[in-house]
């Protein structure tokens, strides 16, 4: 079977769930359980791949989503409690008073505050945290869905302490061939990662300073009571601000300390400095800017998860207002919690790491599962949460109330990625057992074979490819990192500027994969308007992908950027 004819086929569940989520508007429910058995029936009839390599595929991405779920839970979880103990009100006051416009809110909360907990934590969260925030400040859920969608870009490659180059990247070129040329180069691993590294700090700092801006646009005319691309424009000198008070010093950080902390210390700065321009008015549009009043909004722009934070406003039942601190007490414990268990030289990651549920070897098979229950960021919403109760001296009775509504809104999140992840999986390991290379591979194989010089243009779009299936900039490095390397090696390119164009294409990929959509559409309870969702993330994710990838071509064919390997010294 020729290559185009396999790579078309590998190809078609992909295209059936475009066609059923986007074209038909189908909802996620009913499009990924057909996805999943039209999956399985190329992987067995086509790729030769065995019904128990399908079956140990499929207990594979059931691991995964018991751990996507107890994300999901624990952010709600989180919410729900500080919605019961008055903190949310106190928080949505607290924006006020900096700024009741919601585009400044929206780059500060979707923007900053999402950055940071992608630096600090990764896999899907910052969308799981920040939306239903959003939802409690009075956003419409399908925008906070989107914003949160959104800011999976920039701050992605960089995200759990640098995970997608620590492990993606580097597990990715753990090859002999690799190892041989580095050393016929004269460099060592680290000192290449460093150089992928700040080429994915150059490449993310120029297309991401944009992305605040994109964020408040897209708000204002899909979701503004006038429809108006010109209202979101109108604070773009704060918005541009706002993107390089993170791309900034996120840049810096990446080439002076490395792949662990531009995310979260872009962020942290980027924060403290927007926030103290915001309270100052620096920049800051005369009008204010706001959604139309609830009542007109239409049907579906709203989730099941309902919060009125008129509701709960003492602290803890004893009558008086929330002091700002306290009500924001438990997210900064989250993302402290987070950092301190993510910065590999500290032992609470271990300890965590140690109560693992493994399957190895799934019915005889190659493949695996694990999970890691104390070490996902769900333990920690879900103690902080328990700790809330204490902090803000709430009545149990709210919080089981809380844990109520939570559990509640995880059934149709569930139902979905049942079929969804160990889709992915199958996927995946589609090339277990079997003579051919797994089906992201031969997509990859059948585009590098028809493009030539003007790869750099096409590399960020694999990468991206492979986010929208596995839902995971790591992932999509793991699949194709190696691919990538070799194209470039192959064309006499830079291979570590094409590595690096693969890891930003991936992250920009995390926009429309399908998984996390679902994910942060269930912390909402907005189930069943992933197909608009992800019509609307394709306008930022094609924006980011053709900006890096002319970066790309510019810099093999313009600049001349040489390959470290061939220089035996970094560029």
């Amino acid at each position: 079977m020729s290559l185009g004819l396999l790579a078309a086929l590998a190809a078609a569940p992909i295209v059936l769930a475009g066609v059923l989520i986007v074209g038909f508007r189908l909802p996620a429910r009913t499009a990924m359980p057909v996805t999943f058995v039209l999956t399985a029936a190329i992987a067995v009839t086509v790729w030769g791949m065995p019904a128990t390599a399908v079956a140990a595929a499929t207990v594979q991405g059931l691991f995964v989503t018991f751990d996507i779920l107890m994300i999901i839970f624990g952010a709600i979880l989180l919410l729900n409690t500080l919605r019961y103990s008055g903190a949310l009100s106190a928080i949505r006051h607290g924006f006020s008073e900096i700024s009741p416009d919601r585009r400044i809110q929206v780059i500060i909360i979707g923007w900053m505050f999402g950055c940071f907990i992608e630096g600090a934590s990764g896999f899907g969260t910052p969308a799981a945290i920040v939306a239903p925030l959003l939802v409690a400040l009075g956003f419409p859920a399908i925008a906070a869905v989107m914003l949160g969608m959104m800011v999976q870009s920039t701050p992605v490659t960089f995200g759990a302490v640098g995970t997608p180059i620590l492990v993606g990247v580097q597990s990715g070129l753990d090859s002999p061939d690799v190892l041989a040329a580095l050393a016929a180069g004269g460099i060592d691993k680290s000192e290449y990662l460093q150089i992928v590294t700040v080429n994915v700090v150059t490449l993310h700092a120029i297309a991401g300073t944009v992305m605040p801006l994109l964020m408040v646009a897209m708000m204002t005319r899909f979701f503004g009571a006038n429809r108006s691309w010109r209202e979101g424009l109108a604070v773009l000198p704060f918005a541009i601000f706002g993107g390089f008070a993170f791309t900034v010093p996120y840049y810096l950080t990446g080439v002076l300390l490395g792949p662990e902390f531009p995310s979260i210390l872009g962020a942290l700065i980027g924060m403290a400095i927007v926030t103290t321009a915001a309270r100052a008015g620096f920049l800051v549009p005369k009008t204010t800017w706001d959604f139309a009043p609830a009542s007109n909004w239409p049907d579906d722009w709203s989730g099941r998860l309902r919060i009125d934070l008129d509701e709960h406003v003492a602290a803890g039942g004893n009558g008086g207002a929330m002091p700002l601190w306290k009500a924001w007490l438990p997210y900064l414990l989250v993302a402290a919690l987070l950092v301190l268990t993510r910065v590999r030289e500290l032992p609470f990651g271990d300890w965590l790491r140690s109560v693992r549920f493994a399957w190895n070897g799934i019915f005889d098979t190659g493949i695996s599962a694990a999970t890691t229950p104390l070490y996902l960021p769900a333990s920690i919403l879900i103690a902080v949460a328990c700790l809330t109760v204490l902090l803000h001296r709430m009545p149990t009775e709210r919080f089981g109330r809380a844990f109520t509504e939570s559990s509640r809104m995880l059934l149709g999140a569930g139902f979905v990625l049942i079929f969804t992840v160990p889709m992915v999986r199958i996927y995946i390991n589609s090339g277990s057992g079997t003579e051919l290379d797994s089906m992201p591979i031969i997509m990859a194989q059948w585009v590098s074979t028809n493009v030539g010089q003007v790869w750099p243009l096409c590399a960020p779009t694999i990468g991206a490819l492979g986010a929208f299936i596995a839902g995971s900039n790591t992932v999509s490095n793991l699949m194709f990192v190696l691919f990538q390397y070799g194209i470039a090696q192959n064309l006499g390119m830079s291979t570590a500027l094409v590595v690096a164009l693969q890891a930003v294409g991936a992250a920009a990929g995390n926009m429309i994969a399908i998984h996390n959509v679902v994910a942060a559409s269930a912390t909402v309870g907005l189930l069943g308007q992933e197909g608009r969702t992800l019509r609307r993330t394709l306008l930022p994710t094609a924006y980011y992908l053709t900006a890096v990838g002319i970066m790309g071509l510019l810099a093999v064919h313009v600049l001349g950027v040489a390959d470290p390997l061939l220089a035996g010294r970094s560029p």
